[in-house]
Parts: structure tokens; sequence; C-alpha cells
């Protein structure tokens, strides 16, 4: 017996994480990352829902779910590094401190958005000195250039933190308990 009623959910999104933790919860899936210029929807600070309608007009019907993650030092944002240099810079302005991950989702169907949330946490970093950087960045390999943060949680990059405070999962990127909730009142989910 399956809890998901319908046909799979489509995922707007590559990320390994938020398959996991959709596939984990019982929820098939169809992956159709969307192909948006981030940079221009992020200035629009809607990147989940432009993401959802995006891959939503390639699959006509279906429900679509767009996700994205945001990272501010109090009011620097901060984007994924595109180099190892730049990953340890970034981790540099944020050892010792603490950070905000906003995890964003939407749920559209065709042209309709029906759900959408965000859910934030935040993380402090230890004080980092350049040999812990060093050895991070040589244990975490290409995988600092996968995520806002220059870390995965789920991995190597707990090592880096003090405190976290929030949801797991809205650190994974996924604020999933509303989703499921959604999902549930929506009938999608056998409640």
């Amino acid at each position: 017996m399956t809890l998901w009623r319908g046909e799979p959910l489509v995922l707007a999104s590559k990320s390994a994480p938020r398959r996991a933790l959709l596939e984990a919860a019982g929820i098939p899936l169809v992956i159709d990352p969307a192909d948006i210029d981030e940079r221009a929807a992020e200035a629009a600070s809607q990147k989940e829902a432009a993401k959802a309608f995006e891959t939503a007009n390639r699959n006509p019907g279906k429900l679509v779910l767009g996700a994205d993650q945001t990272l501010a030092l109090g009011n620097e944002r901060f984007s994924k590094p595109k180099s190892r240099n730049a990953a340890r810079e970034q981790l540099k302005k944020f050892s010792g401190k603490t950070h905000a991950l906003h995890s964003g989702i939407a749920v559209v169907q065709d042209n309709k958005a029906l759900f959408e949330t965000v859910s934030s946490a935040h993380l402090t970093m230890h004080k980092l000195t350049d040999a812990f950087l060093d050895g991070y960045l040589d244990a975490a390999g290409e995988r600092v250039m996968q995520s806002v943060g220059a870390y995965q949680l789920e991995s190597i990059g707990v090592n880096l933190f003090e405190k976290i405070e929030g949801d797991h999962f809205t650190i994974l990127g996924m604020p999933l308990m509303p989703l499921l909730a959604y999902f549930r009142k929506s009938g999608m989910i056998v409640s």
C-alpha cells in the first residue's frame, strides 16, 4: 500500500538531498530540473516559484514542486561558490558567526500556484582556522560548489558547526513538514 494518490510529483530540481527526502516520504517522483537564469529569478526573490512554473510549462496538468535555498549573513546574500577559493573565502566570512538558511518551495499546476512556503534555520559556525579549512576543503572536494553554504550538513560539513537552530529538513533545502501537511489536506496523501 502507498500513501500517495495519483501521478508522480514532478520535481523541478536536480538536488539529490531533496530527491532523497521526498522518496523517503513515499512520494513517487519524476525529475525534470528547471532551466532558468537563477540570477534573474533571484532578483525577483521567488526562485522556487520560477523554477516550478518553468518546469510546469513542459508538464501540463502535472503537479510540479520547485524548491530553492538562499543564505544570508546579516544583509549579505550568498550564492553557490564557483571555485574552491571562493568557497574558502565564503567560509572565512561565516567563521564564528551565525547565518540564516531560507528554504522555499512552491507547488504549481499549469499556471496556478497551489502552495508556497518558506522556512528558516540559523547555523553558527566554529571559529575556523586555516588548517581546518584546508582539511575540510580537501575532504569535501567538489561538493563545496554544490550548495549555497559550501557545505552539506548531512556529510563532512557538519564539522563546521557549533550550534544549529531550526528544522533539519529546512537545512537540507526542503521545508518537508509543511509540504506533507499540504499534500494531506489536498488529498494527495492518505490522511
